[in-house]
């Protein structure tokens, strides 16, 4: 299904001309009828020749109805922009283009009605002007006459073209559901209707609306009950487990555990008047919500073609938003869009001392959407988890579990740990080292995974202390393993064969000690690595296509056969790896 928005004429045209294409009345009240008036979103679908099922939300164009045309044209990524031949450019024509340009709207076409009351060139050429003026760029226009049907024919051939060259929807996105309608049905119980532009709903999902968790009951598109909808299409959504009165438009269903709720965002709003002329309170449009927010002005980011200001706002209202989000904002008072701000960070830190707000300006410079490696070195440690619910998808190998962490900063925390490790023994003799949870007090870490995974050479985790590495081993023996570790490193899976080991005097009972010192981890008989290559191995197999061969992980792990044979087993046995009927793997779960 391809959704299409109908916006720019300020009376009748708009739904008139939905109605004579798909043959439904997108007015819904009485009194739109009455006053030849949208007032509300109406909503008709139909088949179109040579595009399918198209479904049409028609927005209101009188300025006192703003807010409602934002509602229904923000999750929608295709235009009709209608004007009148006997009435031409509007100031709410200029209204619309200018919310579609924030928003960043590039699809659509231009329909001029009423062609048969006026000359429509005069109207097609001013329209054509400001349209390609906006994000819309050149589109093709159509003049029509909705009471003839003269130029409909026509107006079906170009929408069908432009929606051809729509790009797909993400179906593996996770679900970010808008609400433009809730209503109730006796015998059915809450409904909502909304634009999924990606992902998929199916019978029987669960969602979460706000704080709680919400049953899909039922899905119909196009009036006819189905099991399954992808995007993007017009979808209305029978809930279990919420009342019609704590759902509606403004409200979004998501993917569990996808999206932060936010009350706090920071935004780049491009070619915006000076940070001290920004109103202090304005209304942040998103999808279907429209929120008042306090403005915060940070800065002037002057790194790309122009000056762009950097703005914290406060929102009344939490929202699920994500980093690459455009909120327009709207001043209410002088009825004025004053752009769409980006959404640098959904989670910024406070601005609680002096110069903070300069020092944060300074930090979001030259950034201008997702960006992993930039979040790393401005937040340091975090949860993938954290990201991917920022809209930020990590990059590289977590440390540990699903824990990232800037390289540099990575790099510094263990030279952190080695210097507190040798305080804290000068400090107590009784005590050779910290323990785990003082080490990761002292380091400022959130996990004491985090610091087991920095621990490496010369140190060592004994009795849950952190300490410098000794060796109970001879010193023939220990000489011989350390030559073992310095091959290890430098080839990870490069196990010591027999005439290596023979060479090294490494017999069966050498190495059994080295492995109870802790030196060397067994693999199999005869096998042993550097502790730790289970998460070596994995961080090596996580950049391949899952699922992978024998052949691709001996090659990932730049390994013979007869040691990438029992890493994998050894792998499958710890639950890092899930083996396949067909001998492939695939990683699953964590350390």
């Amino acid at each position: 299904m391809h959704v299409v928005a109908t916006a720019g004429h300020v009376d009748h045209g708009k739904s008139s001309l939905v109605r004579a294409l798909t043959g439904r009345d997108p007015d819904r009240y009485a009194e739109e009828k009455r006053r030849g008036l949208t007032i509300d979103l109406g909503f008709a679908w139909s088949d179109l020749p040579g595009a399918g099922a198209v479904a049409f939300v028609d927005v209101p164009g009188h300025e006192k109805f703003v807010p409602t045309m934002l509602a229904g044209v923000g999750p929608v990524p295709v235009v009709v922009f209608v004007v009148a031949a006997d009435g031409g450019w509007m100031p709410q024509s200029a209204e619309h283009l200018a919310a579609l340009d924030a928003l960043g709207v590039r699809h659509g076409m231009l329909v001029v009605t009423r062609a048969d009351l006026a000359d429509p060139e005069p109207a097609r050429a001013r329209a054509l002007a400001e349209l390609r003026a906006s994000s819309l760029g050149e589109v093709p226009s159509v003049a029509c006459n909705v009471v003839t049907g003269a130029g409909l024919d026509d107006v079906r051939r170009v929408l069908a073209d432009v929606l051809s060259r729509v790009p797909a929807p993400d179906l593996a996105a996770p679900v970010r559901f808008w609400v433009d309608r809730s209503f109730s049905i006796t015998g059915a119980g809450t409904v909502v209707t909304g634009t999924l532009s990606a992902g998929r709903i199916a019978v029987g999902d669960e969602l979460q609306l706000g704080e709680r968790r919400v049953h899909v009951r039922g899905v119909q598109s196009m009036d006819h009950d189905v099991d399954r909808v992808d995007a993007l299409a017009r979808v209305a959504l029978n809930l279990r487990g919420v009342d019609r009165h704590d759902v509606g438009r403004g409200d979004a269903l998501l993917t569990p555990g996808t999206h932060r709720l936010t009350d706090v965002v920071d935004v780049r709003l491009p070619g915006t008047e000076p940070p001290t002329d920004l109103p202090a309170q304005v209304v942040a449009h998103v999808g279907s919500a429209a929120v008042p927010v306090r403005t915060r002005p940070l800065g002037v980011d002057g790194s790309g073609d122009g000056e762009d200001v950097l703005v914290r706002l406060q929102l009344r209202t939490a929202l699920p938003l994500r980093v690459g989000d455009r909120l327009l904002l709207r001043d209410p008072a002088r009825h004025t869009v004053l752009g769409a701000g980006t959404v640098l960070d959904v989670d910024p830190p406070p601005l609680n001392r002096r110069g903070a707000a300069a020092a944060r300006a300074a930090d979001l410079t030259g950034v201008r959407g997702p960006d992993a490696a930039g979040e790393l070195r401005r937040r340091r440690v975090v949860r993938g988890e954290h990201l991917r619910s920022m809209g930020v998808a990590p990059t590289g190998a977590p440390v540990t579990g699903d824990w990232y962490v800037d390289a540099g900063y990575w790099a510094d925390l263990g030279r952190r740990l080695r210097t507190v490790v040798t305080e804290v023994a000068a400090a107590n003799p009784l005590q050779p080292g910290p323990t785990l949870e003082q080490a990761r007090r002292l380091l400022g870490l959130p996990a004491l995974e985090l610091v087991e995974a920095l621990v490496s050479t010369p140190l060592r985790v004994h009795d849950g202390r952190v300490v410098e590495r000794t060796s109970d081993l001879p010193p023939a023996v220990e000489r011989s393993v350390q030559l073992v570790l310095a091959d290890l490193a430098r080839e990870p899976f490069a196990a010591p064969d027999v005439e290596r080991l023979r060479e090294l005097r490494l017999g069966r009972s050498e190495l059994a000690a080295a492995v109870r010192a802790g030196r060397l981890e067994r693999v199999a008989e005869g096998i042993v690595l550097a502790p730790g290559f289970r998460d070596r191995a994995v961080g090596a197999l996580r950049a391949l296509p899952q699922p992978f061969s024998m052949s691709d992980a001996r090659r990932a792990l730049g390994t013979s056969r007869r040691v990438a044979v029992p890493v994998l087993e050894s792998l499958d046995a710890a639950g890092r790896t899930v083996r396949g009927a067909d001998d492939r793997r695939r990683l699953e779960g964590k350390p």
